[in-house]
């Protein structure tokens, strides 16, 4: 059977890695902009990392990215080139609101996504908006210090009540936060969260991710008021953890990582905090406060899909002599000796990604949108910025046979399916140029050197061909 027939084939990006213009068009600062290239860029404790501003001995590549501020009728063409069904892309939270806690919006910037709208209606494609993908406006994170303040709820639902009234009919399928599970692991990247000495950051960490679901079940609710076509996920890094051994404490270790994971699904999906959570929070002393009605709003606007980002599965052990970690989209894993890793030391598992939708779609029975997936490498072009990429097309195909297995032969309802970085873009983890995911090679270093000339790789055409053929021929 494959595919359905409507199947939502595209590629996805984030404002943030993409699009530059930091300060055009109204924009105010975000989290991301400040954040300058390299290992261990992220703020922990205020004042004891790189924070809250430019200074001139780093370079911030958020600043300009692939400048796609200006590029975006061209990229977009090129999108609709390859066929795109969808596109998956990310609001600039203050270029909508530069403070993040104005009344009213920025025309300018609610114009310029409006625009980007319509220009994917024109060449048929449907977008898919993440409204938070790790942006947070700096003013938010200094005066109220970001979603640790209840306050944060009520800017959001303003954002809410704006992009849904203002783009409705223009877009369909919204994601309410990014890699939501994100907020326990890379705090300040994920929801723009930062430690005073002798703040308890358990506490912290779970009473913003309790804001951000509330939030989360504000946006639902607004979203289908306004328009009842319109259809909301959440999104999680995913990766199903495998057990080192068959040792029941490793099989244990990997279900309480998962459970870590799952938490925040579990609330969106489902509507209320699993008991494994609340007994998680009792040992530890986290007392997350909830306002009167919040059990309610949760349990009344869960969310339609579940959308989440794959790029490797996961081990876990309780043993501490294995100590060799594996990099992997924040979450370092136990290295797993059967697989291969990419040249950034992800660990590269097809057949992982058969096992977390069906992990995902047992434990939920909601529909799947696979809206990140791909393989960051060193790209090497030619004089025309041709790119021979037939590693990334390997890796790809492989997934997507991987996909169409669980489709096909275990029946997961999958929506669709958006490679990660469909264009060159700047790395959430380092701020690297170099790890480039896109099928669209941009000509720009990692220290912002470039034309930003756009060329097409070898990928580029497979890709338009799988598209053209609904997932049926893979070949290269």
């Amino acid at each position: 059977m494959g595919f359905r027939k409507d199947f939502l084939w595209g590629g996805a990006t984030a404002a943030n890695q993409c699009e530059g213009g930091y300060n055009e068009g109204g924009r105010g600062l975000a989290n991301v902009d400040v954040v300058p290239i390299g290992e261990d860029r992220f703020p922990v404790i205020a004042g004891k990392k790189k924070m809250f501003d430019f200074d001139d001995e780093h370079f911030y590549p958020a600043k300009e990215a692939i400048d796609m501020y200006h590029h975006w009728k061209e990229d977009i063409k090129l999108f609709a080139e390859m066929g795109f069904k969808t596109y998956r892309l990310s609001l600039g939270w203050s270029r909508i609101f530069p403070q993040g806690d104005e009344t009213e919006p920025n025309e300018e910037g609610l114009k310029f996504y409006e625009d980007i709208f319509k220009e994917c209606k024109k060449y048929g494609i449907e977008p898919l908006v993440t409204i938070t993908h790790f942006d947070c406006p700096m003013h938010l994170v200094e005066k109220y210090g970001a979603w640790r303040s209840r306050e944060l709820v009520g800017f959001y639902e303003n954002l809410c009540n704006v992009i849904f009234n203002r783009y409705k009919g223009l877009v369909k399928y919204w994601l309410t936060f990014n890699e939501i599970n994100m907020i326990l692991h890379a705090p300040f990247m994920g929801a723009g969260l930062y430690f005073e000495e002798g703040d308890n950051v358990e506490q912290v960490k779970y009473q913003a991710a309790h804001h951000e679901l509330v939030a989360s079940a504000i946006a639902t609710k607004i979203a289908h008021e306004v328009d009842p076509e319109n259809q909301v996920g959440c999104m999680l890094a995913a990766g199903s953890y495998y057990p080192y051994t068959p040792k029941p404490e490793d099989v244990w270790a990997g279900r309480q990582e998962e459970r870590e994971n799952y938490f925040f699904i579990d609330v969106q999906s489902r509507g209320e905090y699993p008991a494994y959570a609340l007994k998680e929070m009792a040992r530890k002393g986290i007392k997350v406060k909830m306002e009167e009605g919040d059990k309610e709003l949760l349990k009344a606007h869960t969310v339609d899909f579940i959308s989440f980002s794959y790029y490797s599965s996961r081990v876990a052990t309780t043993d501490p002599e294995l100590l060799e970690q594996t990099a992997g989209n924040i979450f370092a894993s136990v290295k797993n000796p059967y697989l291969e890793a990419s040249e950034w030391g992800w660990q590269i598992d097809p057949l992982g990604l058969r096992i977390t939708m069906n992990d995902l779609y047992d434990r939920y029975q909601k529909p799947l949108f696979i809206v990140e997936n791909g393989l960051g490498a060193v790209d090497t072009p030619d004089e025309n910025g041709y790119v021979e990429d037939d590693y990334r097309i390997d890796y790809l195909s492989k997934h997507v046979e991987a996909m169409r297995d669980a489709v096909d032969q275990d029946g997961v309802d999958l929506l669709g399916y958006t490679t990660w970085g469909c264009i060159d873009l700047v790395s959430a983890g380092t701020g690297e140029m170099k790890k480039r995911y896109g099928f669209i090679y941009v000509d720009r270093d990692n220290q912002g050197n470039g034309t930003l000339k756009r060329s097409k790789k070898k990928s580029f055409d497979w890709y338009k061909k799988v598209i053209a053929t609904n997932g049926e021929d893979l070949s290269n």
